[in-house]
């Protein structure tokens, strides 16, 4: 792919926007970066690129004598593809591309691509650990918070890149060939973006696009959903599967994880050897598995490795024990499926659970989280943007309290919760009502657990 000499506007400066806008201007392009937010309030990294590398910047409207101007648009992940400049300039035969389809363009190594609705980052963190342990040259980046980008020049040919992917990332493939793609299920999520539930499913569907028959799939044979794609994809097809034995592929059998392969079976790892909580980590491990089988790791190397794993911050995080009370972080949790995994991770404890819920809504209906509160929530927690609409969908399935901060939700949580209780941050929305990530969300729970402990006499 040719920069050199081409004008290029870049949508987006956050951190992926930022990545992009740098690259390309490396690489001898003329380049303007814009983003809705007034400029002041970007990254000191995004306003540094004017200075450092001659990067245009602007906030507010595009003129349209710019964008007769560019060729190529390099769209950030939360901007759609529908936006005004980009449609404008692909209409003009300009090219539109994503972050991830300009990194792959230049980037050397074999690409493992994992998506899902839920469990992705967990699962793309630890394959990557696998891999290492098992001593091969490895990379991890893309929706996991390394853009793809910043790895291109770390890249070499026998690396394996382990990559995190999207939906709104796979929008915008267009060669994007990973040897190994993953897509762990696929549930409702981000419904204030796609129209219909099936326009979201087809996106997660392009990781598949490019794939070979000298490629392989990864498939939840559980899912509603990713169980139905085999019979159209080209590469070579593994499913996983933690309800039922399968006659090829990876399984939960009692307690044991197991591989079937040419009706020979062979444990892999037992349930026992998992530090993290619930069956959807379970999938996790199956997938994980899966790829790293069919990277040449062998099952007793793969099986050190998951014995040591702690998982990633802000999913199902344990903070603190206060009172004989637990406080789990899921502040990753921002759909109603990873929230209803999170509950369900805790459902066999002997307590309750009180349940912070809230922030920014996806659209998506709350109803399928009434069951499991009806029989394992003590309180649930309301706050945020959506919370008038969450407490009118989730009237009388448990007492309901309203709190206006995080540290006034933990304080209501803290009062409401009995011994042998857990407190839940699984908030089922996105941040950005009151927070600008979901890590900040989950340092903001954090802070506010290590006072209350603090305030309690208790070691955190």
């Amino acid at each position: 792919m040719e920069i050199e000499g081409r004008k290029i506007l870049v949508l987006g400066a956050g951190r992926s926007g930022t990545s992009s806008a740098r690259f390309v201007a490396e690489r001898g392009g003329t380049v303007a970066l814009h983003d809705r937010k007034p400029i002041e309030e970007w990254s000191g990294e995004a306003r540094s690129l004017k200075t450092t590398h001659n990067v245009g910047l602007l906030s507010g409207q595009i003129p349209s004598w710019l964008l007769d101007q560019i060729d190529l648009v390099v769209i950030s992940p939360g901007i759609s593809v529908n936006s005004v400049p980009a449609r404008y300039v692909d209409r003009k035969d300009g090219e539109v591309v994503g972050e991830v389809e300009l990194a792959y363009r230049f980037l050397k190594g074999r690409v493992i691509g994992i998506t899902g609705s839920n469990g992705k980052t967990t699962t793309t963190t630890l394959v990557g650990e696998i891999l290492k342990d098992a001593g091969m040259d490895v990379l991890v980046g893309g929706n996991i918070g390394t853009p793809l980008l910043d790895l291109v020049s770390l890249a070499k040919e026998d690396t394996w890149v382990v990559t995190e992917l999207s939906s709104f990332q796979l929008e915008t493939i267009v060669d994007l060939r990973p040897r190994i793609a993953a897509c762990l299920n696929v549930t409702p999520n981000h419904m204030d973006r796609y129209d219909l539930f099936s326009d979201y499913a087809a996106a997660k569907h392009r990781i598949f696009m490019n794939q070979t028959e000298e490629d392989l799939a990864v498939l939840n044979a559980d899912d509603q959903v990713t169980s139905t794609w085999a019979e159209g994809l080209k590469a070579h097809v593994t499913f996983f599967s933690v309800k039922k034995e399968l006659d090829e592929g990876l399984f939960l059998r009692g307690s044991e994880l197991i591989s079937r392969a040419n009706g020979k079976d062979k444990v892999l790892a037992d349930r026992e050897d998992i530090l993290l909580r619930g069956l959807h980590n379970v999938e996790n491990v199956l997938a994980a598995f899966a790829i790293c089988l069919a990277c040449g790791v062998s099952p007793d190397s793969m099986r050190r490795t998951v014995r040591n794993f702690k998982g990633v911050e802000h999913r199902m995080e344990f903070v603190a024990k206060i009172n004989d009370v637990s406080y789990y972080n899921d502040s990753k949790a921002t759909s109603v499926d990873a929230a209803l995994k999170a509950l369900e991770a805790l459902s066999e404890s002997e307590g309750k659970t009180v349940l912070l819920l809230g922030g920014r809504g996806k659209n998506a209906p709350y109803a399928p989280l009434i069951p499991l509160i009806e029989s394992t929530v003590r309180t649930l927690v309301i706050y945020g943007e959506d919370g008038d609409n969450i407490a009118s969908q989730l009237k009388g399935t448990a007492e309901i309290i309203r709190a206006e901060t995080m540290t006034e939700a933990v304080k209501f949580a803290s009062g409401s919760a009995k011994a042998g209780d857990n407190v839940l941050l699984a908030p089922a929305c996105a941040s950005f009502d009151m927070f600008r990530s979901f890590e900040e969300r989950g340092d903001s729970f954090r802070m506010a657990v290590k006072d209350l402990a603090v305030a309690e006499g208790a070691s955190v």
